[in-house]
């Protein structure tokens, strides 16, 4: 993804919600299964970092983490949110973005 096409996303996640937490378990495999199912549905994902995830770990590894785990990419962490976008057809991104 080019930086182009990241600020498109970025400015499209503006809308959304953050609808996946973190929690002070980290990246579990139920936030990895919850994140899975947010990403079927749509290709661009809000996550908030809780405050106790955040202890002791940097945002950007759980972001990497996060991504790793999805097959998704990171487009934008900012303070205590990451969005993350995953392709779910060959359209281009923010094709499938609701």
């Amino acid at each position: 993804m080019d930086a182009r096409e990241r600020r498109a996303l970025a400015a499209l996640a503006q809308k959304l919600e953050a609808n996946v937490s973190v929690g002070k378990s980290g990246v579990t495999p139920g936030v990895l299964a919850e994140l899975e199912a947010r990403l079927s549905r749509s290709e661009l994902v809000k996550v908030r970092f809780l405050k106790s995830a955040r202890e002791g770990a940097q945002r950007q590894e759980l972001a990497d983490s996060l991504a790793t785990g999805a097959r998704a990419e990171v487009v934008e962490v900012r303070g205590n949110t990451v969005v993350l976008w995953r392709a779910k057809s060959k359209r281009g991104p923010g094709a499938n973005v609701k």
